[in-house]
């Protein structure tokens, strides 16, 4: 490996089920040490995790990083969006942390929205309608179910803010990462105190949101990094994987992950009122319209070890159709949903079955694209294919064949860590870490010529869904 040509700076990836740091070489964007540390998702009535493993895991992806780690001089931390992360007085945690994928909210989802107004007041006022997974929503659970736990909590945080604020000592956040709360308005850029009196949550206990560009503070000495390296703002994952593309306005994203996402960088502050587009900002002062499907990879993942078959073992032909909603599903809202099978013939076979799944995964984040791209967007531009999913074959090809456009996969991984070292070098060099991306070439890669789509297997997962509304509303 040559040596840097420039200085180094650190990108975190704190994900659902682990912890990356990759340290990067801030003029060529070339990875010179990496790390990787897993942390623990209990399952059961919900999904949480001990912010404190967190830290544990970022400590051990940093040992592994080497020296390089100890010549850094500026850090930045990506996380999973909407983790309700209360510490006390003492900045220990409380409880663990409500995780983006816990559904257990969703009644006091419903009431929220009714309280303020309905759909429409929540979007033109947050530019969001909430979904379970935002924090507005578990904060809520929280205090109906958990009182004494909130009584104790004396500060409120998100995944990345907890880990900012280890390297820190400072309670701030980002307004992409923040406009996933639901207490954040996008139409005034500030926290919303009716809100805030809606969930009996002072603002005091918040975290301040820092502009972008600005630094969070330095790290703290007795860390294992350099004391008083830069520490970035930080942002959401996926605010940090569209600085990790270069995102330009008006191209398209598809990421194929535990979840999957559909996003698009624009100019104009997203409010859908149908709660389908979330109305995020981004980590340039822009905009982030973006939809999210709980059931992705790991859900055809489940299937494909139902059947006892390889994920790839996917067939043609036949016509069964599935809505894999294994987890619920947050777009189409459908919270208390689970899977749905329907068209199984006696000659219908397992691989037909798992490709049902992959159709209908795919299926469920192409019709939420088409509400987050708008009329300015180039109808031909390529998807850009992201997430672990996007290394599959039978992804990509599900994908090409149901939507009828072309498709580019980068080349570059661990995207929302390299999203987290261009926020870094930008804040280090100061150049926009979007710009800082591009110059390193992450979105390059193959491309793949678009095909005729689908229709016929569009439509047959259409009609399933419209068939089976009463049961997968049922709860």
């Amino acid at each position: 490996m040559s040596a840097p040509e420039g200085p180094l700076v650190i990108g975190v990836d704190s994900s659902t089920q682990s912890t990356k740091a990759l340290v990067v070489d801030a003029a060529t964007g070339q990875v010179v040490a990496r790390g990787q540390a897993p942390h623990p998702v209990t399952s059961g009535s919900g999904r949480e995790t001990d912010p404190e493993k967190w830290w544990e895991a970022l400590e051990t992806a940093l040992s592994q990083c080497g020296r390089a780690a100890q010549e850094a001089a500026a850090v930045s931390v990506g996380g999973q969006q909407h983790g309700l992360v209360t510490l006390d007085a003492d900045g220990r945690p409380v409880r663990p942390a409500l995780l983006w994928n816990d559904v257990r909210s969703a009644p006091q989802r419903d009431a929220l929205v009714e309280r303020l107004g309905g759909p429409e007041a929540w979007a033109e006022r947050v530019g969001s309608v909430p979904a379970t997974s935002f924090t507005v929503t578990k904060w809520a659970w929280l205090r109906e179910h958990e009182p004494d736990a909130a009584e104790a909590t004396h500060a409120v945080r998100l995944p990345h803010d907890y880990l900012t604020g280890q390297l820190t000592g400072e309670g701030t956040t980002d307004r992409g990462d923040v406009s996933g709360t639901g207490w954040w308005a996008s139409s005034t850029e500030a926290y919303d105190e009716e809100i805030l009196g809606l969930v009996d949550l002072s603002p005091a206990l918040l975290p301040r949101v820092l502009a972008p560009g600005e630094a969070a503070g330095t790290v703290r000495s007795g860390l294992p990094l350099p004391a008083g390296a830069l520490v970035a703002t930080g942002t959401g994952d996926n605010m940090a994987a569209a600085l990790g593309l270069g995102l330009r306005a008006g191209q398209p994203v598809l990421s194929l992950g535990t979840s999957g996402t559909v996003y698009a960088a624009s100019p104009h502050r997203p409010a859908d009122p149908t709660g389908t587009v979330s109305g995020f900002a981004d980590a340039r002062g822009e905009w982030l319209p973006l939809a999210c499907t709980l059931n992705c990879t790991l859900a055809v993942d489940r299937v494909a070890a139902l059947l006892g078959l390889d994920r790839e073992a996917v067939e043609g032909g036949g016509e069964v159709a599935m809505l894999p909603f294994l987890d619920g599903e947050r777009t189409p809202n459908l919270p208390y949903a689970s899977g749905l099978l329907n068209g199984l013939r006696h000659d219908t076979t397992g691989g037909q079955v798992l490709q049902a799944a992959y159709d209908g995964a795919v299926f469920a984040l192409l019709r939420a694209l088409d509400e987050v791209l708008d009329e300015e967007t180039d109808a031909d531009a390529p998807l850009l294919l992201i997430g672990g999913g996007a290394k599959g074959t039978a992804w990509r090809e599900t994908v090409l064949r149901l939507s009828g456009r072309p498709v580019r996969v980068p080349r570059a991984e661990e995207l929302v860590a390299l999203g987290a070292a261009a926020q870094a070098a930008g804040l280090l060099l100061g150049e926009d870490p979007a710009a800082v991306a591009r110059r390193w070439g992450t979105a390059d890669g193959p491309s793949f010529d678009a095909v005729k789509r689908d229709d016929a297997a569009l439509a047959r997962i259409a009609d399933t869904l419209s068939g089976g509304d009463t049961l997968l509303r049922r709860h």
